[in-house]
C-alpha cells in the first residue's frame, strides 16, 4: 500500500469520526418541540374564544378538549338583544358533513329560522381527521365512523361549546335545543341521554337512537322525523344501500318504533299516541301526557329519503315538501 493511499484511508476514518450522528435524543427533543408548538397553537386557539358576542352576526370560533381543537358556527340574530336572554339552539351536521354545510341556508334553512324566531343557531363541527374539519362524524355511540371507532368524547365537546357560548352571549339556559341531521340527529339522542340537565328538548332527522347507555338526569322531550323511504337509515330498522360503502363503518341502525317506544317509555308518557297533523304525504303523533310535562313526537313523510324535510338536496331525492323540519321542530320546542 502506498503512502497516498494510507493518507486517503486516514483522512476518511478522521471525516467519518466528527460527522453529526443522529441520536434517539435528538429526534425525542424534536418530537417534543413539535408536541410543546402544537400544544400552544391549542392553547391561543382556546384562548381565542373568550371575546363577548355584542352584536349579531356570524362567528367562528374554537374550542380545546381531550387535545383536540374544535370548531364551532354562531349566528347571532338581527333580533338578538344583549339584555333579554335568548333561547339557544344546536344543529348537529350529518355523517361526512360539516358545520358550513349545517349552516349552508339554502340547504336546511336554520339561519331564516333563526332570523324569523330569533334564537341563537350554533353548529359545532364533529370530529375529523382533516384540518378543514370535512367529512366529520359524531360519535352517537354504535355510530358513526372514525368518531365513534376512536371514541372521541364529543359529549365533552358539547359540554365546552355550551359553556363557551354561555360565557359570549346573553343564553337562556331554560331553553337550549339540539338538532340534527342523520349521525347528528343520532348524536341529538346521545345529548338527550347524558346532557339532560342542559338541553331541554331535541329533535332528531333521519337518525335513530343508537346510544350504548342511556340514563337521563330528567324526562326529555323527544321529536323524531323521519321518511318512510330512508334508505340510509331504515323506518323498520338496519343499514341500507346508501349507507355508508365501507362495511367496517356500517351500523344496524335501531329502528324508528323502537326508537319512540323507547322514549315514550322513559319518559312515561301516555301509550297511546293522538294524531295531532295528517296531510297528503305526511302525519304526525303526539305522546302526552308525560312526566314533568314534557312529550314525545313523530311525525313520518311518505318520501324525501335521507334528508331534512322541506330544505333542499343536490343530489339524489328532494326532501319532502310535505312539511318543514324548521317549522314543526320550533313549534315543538316553544311548547316544551
Amino acid at each position: 500500500m502506498t503512502n497516498r493511499s494510507i493518507c486517503a484511508i486516514l483522512l476518511l476514518i478522521s471525516t467519518a469520526s466528527v460527522l453529526p450522528k443522529p441520536a434517539l435524543s435528538e429526534d425525542g427533543s424534536l418530537r417534543e418541540r413539535l408536541k410543546e408548538r402544537r400544544e400552544q397553537r391549542l392553547r391561543e386557539a382556546d384562548a381565542s374564544t373568550d371575546s363577548k358576542i355584542t352584536r349579531p352576526g356570524d362567528y367562528v370560533f374554537t374550542v380545546v378538549h381531550d387535545g383536540l381543537a374544535r370548531k364551532y358556527r354562531v349566528h347571532v340574530p338581527t333580533g338578538y338583544d344583549p339584555a333579554t336572554p335568548a333561547p339557544v339552539l344546536f344543529a348537529l351536521h350529518g355523517g361526512g358533513g360539516n358545520m358550513d354545510y349545517q349552516a349552508n341556508d339554502q340547504r336546511y334553512g336554520l339561519i331564516s329560522t333563526s332570523e324569523r324566531e330569533g334564537f341563537i343557531a350554533v353548529f359545532p363541527n364533529g370530529y375529523s381527521k382533516l384540518r378543514s374539519g370535512k367529512f366529520a362524524t359524531w360519535n352517537a355511540g354504535a355510530c358513526c365512523g372514525d368518531a365513534r371507532d376512536k371514541n372521541i368524547d364529543d359529549v365533552g365537546v358539547i359540554r365546552r361549546v355550551v359553556d363557551d357560548v354561555t360565557g359570549k352571549l346573553n343564553v337562556d339556559r331554560n331553553r337550549f335545543f339540539a338538532a340534527g341531521m342523520s349521525n347528528g340527529g343520532m348524536m341529538s339522542y346521545r345529548l338527550a341521554c347524558e346532557l339532560s340537565d342542559t338541553f331541554s328538548a331535541i329533535a332528531a332527522v333521519a337518525g335513530t337512537d343508537n346510544t350504548t347507555t342511556c340514563q337521563p338526569k330528567k324526562p326529555m322531550a323527544i321529536l323524531h322525523i323521519h321518511a318512510k323511504n330512508d334508505d340510509h337509515v331504515l323506518f323498520n330498522g338496519g343499514a341500507g344501500p346508501g349507507a355508508f360503502r365501507d362495511e367496517s363503518k356500517i351500523t344496524q341502525f335501531t329502528s324508528v318504533p323502537a326508537t319512540v317506544s323507547k322514549w315514550v317509555a322513559s319518559s312515561r308518557c301516555n301509550p297511546t299516541p293522538k294524531r295531532i297533523l295528517e296531510k297528503p304525504g305526511a302525519y304526525c303523533d303526539l305522546y302526552s301526557p308525560c312526566q314533568a310535562n314534557v312529550s314525545v313526537q313523530l311525525c313520518v313523510t311518505d318520501t324525501g329519503g335521507h334528508s331534512w324535510p322541506g330544505g333542499t338536496k343536490p343530489r339524489s331525492e328532494s326532501p319532502s315538501s310535505a312539511i318543514s323540519a324548521n317549522d314543526v321542530m320550533w313549534k315543538f320546542f316553544t311548547h316544551q
